[in-house]
């Protein structure tokens, strides 16, 4: 019997550095193998130019508009869902699941989420709006019926919390100021996250799966600042800046949305509260390779902080 070709659709519409990083490392692992690749991105700029470079094909479309959707879905059986958090994000998510089940044919759909989402509850009003976003859009996909799997990493280390708001002190004082206290976490880099979304979309498994992805320590304030000391070669000191002052300081001064304020806002105080002192081995399980360190993340983007 002759092995039917998969094809893989990704969106690669995410506008923060972060998410945005993921989708195209996944397309650059897939078409390194040979597998033919559709992206869907809202513009047709550099981004989509870059894309066309590694041999995708190309949709430039609105997931928030369902003839666009269909378009960018049909002949697709392998498919990776990450877009930014915007207020219709849901809507989104909901479209995704209506064309798929309309097209039919569709293995596996890869859902980008975060590991918060596994601690959540429907009465939880103590997380970001993102959060919740997230939160509900694994439900829609759940009660749609169709082969999901959920990937939930902890923090990635190209966060802006780690980027945006930490390299200024970094590059200017010296200093990691971050408001995380005596709270512990494990972030992970986006190509770390790529390579497992990468592995699920070429051999996908039982749908319903859940992946927690952690980077490979669990680091308080001093011992991150440690690696980045390492990383780049001089000093850089822990500095627990107060929350309030980080915020007003850091956070409000860094030109960030409003939504990804406030999303950033209650991370780093659940960091404070050591809800991210979380360890898994699922990078390492999926891939057969374990993620990269804080250290070797920061000093391959040395740029960053000079």
């Amino acid at each position: 019997m002759t092995k039917l070709t998969a094809m893989y659709l990704i969106t690669a519409s995410a506008r923060t550095q972060a998410l945005g990083q993921v989708s195209q490392s996944v397309v650059e692992l897939l078409r390194s193998k040979g597998e033919p690749v559709r992206a869907m991105v809202r513009l047709d700029d550099s981004l989509a130019g870059r894309l066309r470079e590694l041999g995708a094909e190309v949709v430039v479309g609105e997931l928030t508009t369902p003839a666009d959707v269909l378009t960018a879905m049909r002949g697709v059986t392998r498919m990776f869902f990450n877009t930014s958090i915007s207020v219709d994000y849901l809507q989104k998510a909901a479209f995704v699941c209506a064309a798929a089940r309309e097209l039919a044919g569709l293995e596996v759909i890869v859902n980008l989420s975060q590991m918060t989402v596994s601690q959540m509850t429907l009465t939880d009003g103590q997380e970001s709006r993102q959060q919740q976003l997230l939160w509900l859009c694994e439900q829609i996909m759940n009660w749609s019926g169709l082969p999901v799997v959920h990937v939930r990493p902890t923090v990635l280390i190209n966060n802006p919390l780690f980027t945006v708001c930490a390299t200024r002190s970094v590059r200017d004082h010296a200093a990691l100021a971050l408001p995380f206290g005596a709270g512990r976490t494990s972030p992970i880099a986006a190509e770390d996250v790529a390579r497992v979304v990468a592995a699920l979309l070429v051999d996908p498994p039982g749908d319903g799966q859940v992946y927690g992805l952690t980077g490979p320590q669990v680091l308080d304030l001093k011992e991150l600042a440690e690696q980045y000391s390492h990383a780049l070669g001089r000093p850089i000191s822990a500095e627990d800046i107060p929350y309030d002052d980080w915020v007003r300081q850091c956070l409000r001064t860094s030109g960030l949305s409003d939504l990804d304020q406030q999303h950033l806002a209650i991370v780093a105080r659940r960091h404070r509260e050591n809800r991210y002192d979380r360890f898994t081995r699922d990078v390492e399980q999926v891939t057969g390779q374990p993620p990269q360190t804080v250290e070797q993340y920061i000093a391959s983007h040395r740029e960053l902080f000079t």
